[in-house]
């Protein structure tokens, strides 16, 4: 990197300080464009998107159809490490993503099965049912996620699986404080599935 030289940094004193500023070294790469002919990556992402968002509804279907095979083979032969961690990976996916393929909802109940998964002390003597809301609801919303009522109707389902399964682990984890704590702090859940 080359070295300013003194007559490049300008000193402007004042009677409690001074200000020393330097040349700005990036002004000689720096290369100017008519208005005209700015690029606006915002715009361009956001017209890349729109010419996706037809595909969302595919992804979020494929994600879906993911998370309910990985649990109809836990259902089918039973919980191993392999089958544990591609439920919770197909969970975490749709967390991550449902909300922005336009599926807010499903991104909580996603977290919240993520939550069951994680916490519980043994998957196996998990009530059968709570995974089975979890999934179905994840898949009516985004089947049917058409229909204007069905937002608030989401929201509420996310809102009391997530209920069931903070009471559940609250019980069950009631001898690992470790978990507890984390169990019972409160969580961000999106304003749009709210």
């Amino acid at each position: 990197m080359a070295k300013n030289s003194a007559k490049d940094i300008e000193v402007t004193a004042f009677a409690t300080h001074q200000i020393i500023t330097q040349p700005n070294p990036l002004r000689k790469v720096l290369r100017r464009v008519e208005d005209k002919d700015m690029d606006d990556p915002v715009s361009r992402a956001e017209q890349a998107l729109a010419g996706l968002a037809g595909e969302f509804k595919d992804w979020m279907t494929t994600e879906v159809n993911r998370l309910s095979a990985a649990y109809v083979a836990i259902r089918n032969d039973g919980f191993t490490k392999d089958r544990r961690d591609e439920l919770f990976r197909a969970a975490h996916d749709i967390k991550g993503d449902a909300a922005t393929f336009g599926y807010p909802a499903a991104a909580g109940i996603a977290e919240s099965l993520c939550r069951v998964i994680e916490h519980a002390p043994d998957l196996e003597r998990v009530p059968a049912e709570l995974f089975t809301h979890h999934i179905n609801a994840i898949l009516a919303i985004v089947h049917e996620n058409t229909k204007l009522d069905s937002i608030s109707v989401s929201a509420e389902l996310s809102r009391r699986l997530r209920k069931v399964a903070d009471d559940y682990l609250a019980d069950v984890n009631r001898d690992r404080p470790e978990h507890l704590e984390v169990i019972l702090a409160p969580s961000i859940v999106p304003a749009e599935s709210c």
